[in-house]
């Protein structure tokens, strides 16, 4: 398994090269840098499976997992979901995003607020293969940040979904009534890998998202965002738990058992709340406008930067105070009687790479 979060295009290549011959792959467009845009079609079946991934470029995780999905659906065992299942998976739609480590593409352009305007070659891609093949569902594949957490639960949201609304009014139609159901029952799957760690994501209607579209084209359409687990940047847990979660679709849609459950269950999963940080420094003297404050709370976030072909996490000033913050943080450090007195020169948002981190980064790591 790839354990890093950077998944350029020539990583997807040779990736599908070591898969061997056994793959169709077919280019179904380019992208504005003219890198192609390849699918994958798995199985036979009546029922068409369309799922995309890496629409923004810096999200990899599902494009990780849908690499072990792959051989999975080849193997022997998994013959009667290629007799009734036709699953054909884009596994990087924004290759040029991908290359650059970007959420947009390269005229920055966010992919999925394009659906109407279709003012992309990788958006338009993506919607003429819709209506090539007509798809019976849906998978639209994200990252989400680490920010997400569930309700009051002290553990981020790992996994979190959506059946997109098909108009203002969020009405459950038919399609959309699917896709909740299916939702429902993957989530019920993952019930004991992620106690808690679950959400459902705000179903406000916006017509430019793609699932939207799709979902008022009368496709049930569901979006996974991967998110985080506890002390894993990498995200390779994660990725386990996408793959999971996509094997027990495609097993539920073969199957049909995904009907029997009930729409209002749905809306039992908890929906997402921003509500983590990643790091709070306890302790800390901080100096900010000229002024001194000791035993301070400092909330850091990290940001994510490419630099010689791997992902850096490097930690952002948001706030302090001499109270404790009432957001969940990922990691929570006390700084000993050596290292509280050092100064910190606070500036909101300033990338903290001063030596005084360096050294508390060394020590915590």
């Amino acid at each position: 398994m790839i354990q890093e979060r950077y998944f350029p295009p020539k990583l997807l290549e040779d990736q599908l090269n070591q898969l061997g011959n056994k793959l169709v792959i077919s280019i179904i467009g380019s992208s504005v840098e003219n890198r192609p845009i390849k699918c994958i079609t798995l199985g036979e079946g009546d029922l068409r499976i369309l799922l995309w991934s890496q629409m923004h470029g810096d999200e990899s995780t599902t494009t990780r997992a849908l690499l072990l999905l792959i051989p999975w659906l080849l193997a022997h065992e998994q013959k009667p979901i290629r007799d009734s299942l036709s699953v054909f998976i884009i596994p990087q739609l924004n290759p040029d995003g991908a290359f650059a480590y970007i959420r947009e593409n390269l005229n920055g352009i966010d992919l999925n607020r394009d659906a109407i305007d279709l003012s992309q070659p990788e958006s338009r891609c993506l919607n003429s293969f819709f209506n090539y093949i007509k798809p019976d569902y849906c998978f639209n594949l994200h990252d989400q940040r680490t920010i997400y957490g569930v309700d009051s639960y002290p553990v981020p949201a790992t996994l979190s979904f959506l059946a997109p609304a098909a108009d203002d009014d969020r009405k459950i139609t038919p399609a959309r009534s699917k896709a909740m159901k299916l939702i429902f029952d993957i989530a019920l799957h993952l019930t004991n890998d992620l106690p808690n760690g679950i959400g459902r994501f705000d179903d406000t209607y916006n017509p430019n998202c793609v699932g939207d579209t799709f979902s008022s084209l009368a496709t049930p359409t569901l979006l996974f965002e991967a998110g985080h687990y506890k002390n894993d940047y990498s995200r390779s847990k994660t990725v386990v738990l996408v793959l999971k979660a996509l094997k027990k679709a495609l097993q539920s849609i073969k199957s049909q058992e995904y009907q029997s459950k009930c729409v209002e269950d749905y809306f039992t999963i908890p929906e997402n709340s921003k509500s983590f940080y990643d790091l709070l420094i306890i302790g800390a003297t901080i100096v900010s406008d000229g002024k001194t404050a000791k035993n301070q709370y400092l909330v850091l976030q990290y940001e994510e930067r490419l630099q010689d072909q791997k992902i850096f996490f490097l930690p952002r000033m948001v706030a302090f105070s001499s109270e404790k913050p009432l957001h969940k943080f990922h990691r929570e450090v006390k700084l000993s009687d050596k290292l509280k007195n050092k100064k910190i020169h606070f500036s909101i948002n300033k990338i903290f790479k001063n030596p005084f981190f360096d050294k508390l980064l060394s020590v915590i790591s």
